[in-house]
């Protein structure tokens, strides 16, 4: 089963942090494998294959444009985050999970199926997309040297991308995932290098279908784009309704047991020796006169000595 959660657009810090969080819990096994979708305000992501001389512009032309860089675990180069685009965070533990002949998933067999699910996605709006081989992503634009099928030679001279690809795998758990161009504002990306490559641009699902008026709200498309996760990877896909749903459904660790401490056993307070008989010269007590409580006692009887209860 994969747990759908959309969650409108949140900010890339906060982003990471839910990943991590998630991560964590599917490790240990406390949640389903997740797929996270949500839209991010403008930002250049820099993964560990990434070199600075792709971002084109400088930091302060960046600030101008309300633009944040952040460097990040994922693998391949940098690449453009903002409103329009859909943002999938796949938190799957791939040993749940098998590839199409039936054996365990591997990193690059998980890749191929998110851009089957993209391309499938795409086919769902008439937009004919695919791979091009040694350039993860999803591209359209590309075509057959003698017409017909994508099933041969692809022509790739006018591909451009519509979907990019960069994971993280620990532990056998991914994170990280793809962004979805939909109706992006395109002009961000001539601010770098979008994924280092310079002979290929980009495009958006909006500026590839007929009539971009067409294209439903990027909630519909997110729920379009779950079901075909579900469709690739053969499992049922169970939609979440908010981050706190999710939550609840996590496990929590037992609370650490704080031994109670140790009482002392009670001193036996001693029964006062019995005065020697008085001389008859001496003057008889009167019998409410208090006897002195020895020290030990007394302290037993005074409540600041008493252990307080855990």
């Amino acid at each position: 089963m994969i747990q759908y959660l959309n969650l409108g657009r949140v900010a890339y810090d906060d982003g990471l942090r839910l990943q991590e969080e998630l991560v964590t819990c599917r490790a240990a096994g406390g949640i389903e494998n997740v797929l996270v979708l949500l839209e991010h305000p403008p930002v250049l992501t820099l993964g560990r294959n990434a070199t600075r001389a792709n971002i084109l512009v400088s930091d302060e032309v960046l600030a101008q444009r309300g633009v944040t860089v952040h460097e990040i675990n994922r693998g391949g180069d940098v690449t453009y985050h903002g409103p329009g685009q859909l943002v999938g965070y796949p938190i799957f533990d791939l040993r749940s999970l098998s590839n199409p002949k039936g054996g365990r998933l591997g990193p690059v067999d998980f890749v191929r199926m998110m851009e089957e699910a993209l391309i499938r996605l795409c086919g769902v709006y008439g937009v004919p997309a695919g791979r091009i081989p040694g350039l993860t992503g999803v591209w359209c634009g590309l075509g057959h040297a003698g017409g017909g099928p994508l099933d041969g030679n692809l022509a790739t001279v006018d591909a451009r991308k519509v979907g990019a690809i960069g994971i993280h795998v620990a532990r056998g758990v991914t994170s990280h995932g793809f962004a979805f161009n939909v109706t992006t504002d395109l002009d961000f990306f001539r601010l770098i290098n979008p994924c280092g490559i310079t002979d290929r641009p980009v495009t958006s699902l909006a500026r590839e279908v007929a009539e971009s008026a067409s294209l439903p709200s990027l909630e519909e498309l997110a729920h379009q784009a779950a079901r075909q996760f579900g469709l690739v990877f053969g499992e049922q896909i169970l939609a979440v309704e908010n981050l706190d749903a999710l939550r609840s459904h996590i496990p929590l660790a037992p609370k650490a047991q704080t031994p109670a401490p140790e009482v002392p056993p009670k001193a036996k307070a001693r029964a006062p020796e019995a005065p020697p008989k008085a001389q008859a010269q001496a003057p008889e007590l009167p019998e409410d006169t208090p006897l002195r409580i020895p020290r030990e006692v007394e302290r037993l009887r005074d409540p600041r000595e008493r252990p307080l209860n855990a």
